[in-house]
């Protein structure tokens, strides 16, 4: 009886891989950032290139483009719509402007140039509710993300144009209705604006994306509870993301023996484990060769501890050239074997020459990636503390001193948008920093009572309030 268990244990684990493997699976993905009458965004095409090898790696067909005009967007989307017809998962992804008008949201192409009202309406910007209902409307399970919630770049144009009409143009995206089988994710909650990455970096919610969408046995309303937790908790309680869903059944992105024909095999977690190195191994397969600091991080932030972590940072490290970012200013590359066994003395400090400057510059750095500490110019115990917990968070020996190494590692490493804007100007850590335009910071879903759950099977406020 036991070998009859075990056999159809196994049979299962086989039987449910084969089918997510079966399963159709469409995605489009944009990110719109070279605009050519709004000021540019730096995330977006980041964003967009991050998340299509993302959803690749998942098994999803991706139809693709960055920086797209009005002419560009609408071929996409129409490839887009004939993929979905009878696709088991649709997703859809956005990165860029995206603007309110009237309680209907638009996403903005780079060529836009909005005036007017007028403007909107003839077809200078996108429709999403039109767009979503005529390109994802046969897909069994629709998934939005709009990571679109900057402030509306054409607001005060539209609103002196409009002013005896009283048109509303509002901050952020406005509401919107989730249909059944669909998901809608927004950057920022209602009437918020969402956070853009420095150059070369994603944005606080697609790097949280990245991280917890396609994690192995993870249900996709699950991950994007941990998708709200990691921004809310890294940009400092200064964006909150939102949504809103009418899934029926658990999603996932990337699925994996059940739990419990696991255990009934014996070996709980190793399924899972196996899932997660395979998923790993394609996505470093597919980038390993890139010469895409963006892709390279992508791949850091959806796995921090990851198998290839140090070549991943060496190569970004040396693909650092010339003049630095503010989250980046490494010219050389960081060895990836010594990085974690040399231990770091005073000594080894003294070397790397940190004067109160860049020491001011390490202690953001290292507020800015979640180990608070206060930015005086003088590493005193509380900032000791505070390195000999980001080294153990690294996996780098602890001795509460940096070297070499360590210093440039740190100097590689992603820093929030919040953080990073506060670094390069001097602001408190508190001070907002660039936002994106239009959708994507407060996007909410028409039709729904604002924040207030939906009745009758519609759960309202994805994220779990509070």
């Amino acid at each position: 009886m036991r070998l009859l268990i075990l056999a159809l244990s196994v049979l299962g684990v086989l039987v449910s891989s084969d089918a997510a493997k079966a399963d159709r699976r469409v995605a489009f993905v944009v990110g719109n950032g070279t605009y050519q009458n709004a000021t540019p965004l730096p995330s977006p095409p980041i964003d967009a290139t991050s998340m299509a090898g993302l959803l690749r790696n998942a098994g999803f067909d991706v139809v693709e483009g960055i920086n797209l005009t009005r002419d560009k967007m609408t071929e996409r989307l129409l490839e887009f719509g004939k993929k979905t017809q009878g696709a088991d998962v649709a997703v859809f992804f956005y990165a860029g402007h995206g603007i309110a008008i009237d309680g209907i949201n638009y996403l903005l192409p780079v060529d836009a140039d909005i005036k007017s009202e007028i403007d909107i309406k003839l077809g200078n910007a996108i429709n999403v509710d039109l767009t979503l209902d005529q390109t994802m409307n046969a897909a069994k399970v629709k998934l939005v993300f709009l990571d679109a919630c900057r402030d509306n770049p054409f607001a005060a144009k539209i609103k002196a144009t409009a002013d005896t009409r009283g048109v509303s143009v509002q901050t952020g995206l406005a509401e919107m209705k989730s249909g059944e089988g669909t998901l809608i994710a927004f950057a920022g909650g209602p009437g918020q604006t969402a956070l853009d990455g420095e150059v070369g970096t994603n944005s606080p919610f697609t790097r949280a994306l990245l991280v917890h969408i396609t994690q192995p046995a993870v249900e996709i309303q699950q991950a994007m509870t941990q998708v709200r937790g990691q921004v809310y908790e890294q940009t400092r309680r200064a964006q909150l993301p939102w949504g809103y869903t009418n899934l029926i059944g658990a999603v996932y992105l990337n699925p994996v023996a059940a739990p419990a024909a696991a255990a009934v095999a014996g070996n709980p977690q190793g399924s899972a484990a196996s899932a997660a190195s395979e998923v790993e191994l394609e996505f470093w397969r597919s980038i390993k060769d890139s010469n895409r600091v963006g892709e390279l991080s992508a791949y850091l932030t959806s796995y921090p501890n990851g198998q290839f972590k140090s070549i991943a940072l060496a190569r970004i490290a040396s693909l650092e050239n010339g003049p630095g970012t503010t989250t980046r200013n490494l010219s050389k590359p960081v060895d990836p074997v010594m990085i974690f066994t040399e231990e770091a003395t005073q000594e080894t400090e003294d070397q790397i020459g940190l004067n109160k400057a860049r020491r001011k510059d390490v202690q953001r750095r290292l507020t800015g990636l979640g180990f608070d500490t206060k930015a005086n110019g003088k590493f005193d115990e509380t900032t000791r503390a505070v390195i000999t917990r980001w080294q153990g968070a690294r996996g780098y020996p602890q001795t509460g001193f940096l070297n070499t190494l360590q210093h440039k590692a740190l100097l590689a490493e992603i820093v929030p948008t919040a953080r990073a804007s506060s670094s390069a100007s001097g602001e408190s850590a508190e001070a907002a920093p660039r936002r994106r335009r239009g959708g994507g910071g407060a996007r909410h879903h028409r039709g729904v009572g604002g924040p207030v759950g939906l009745i009758g099977g519609v759960v309202g406020g994805l994220f779990g309030r509070r």
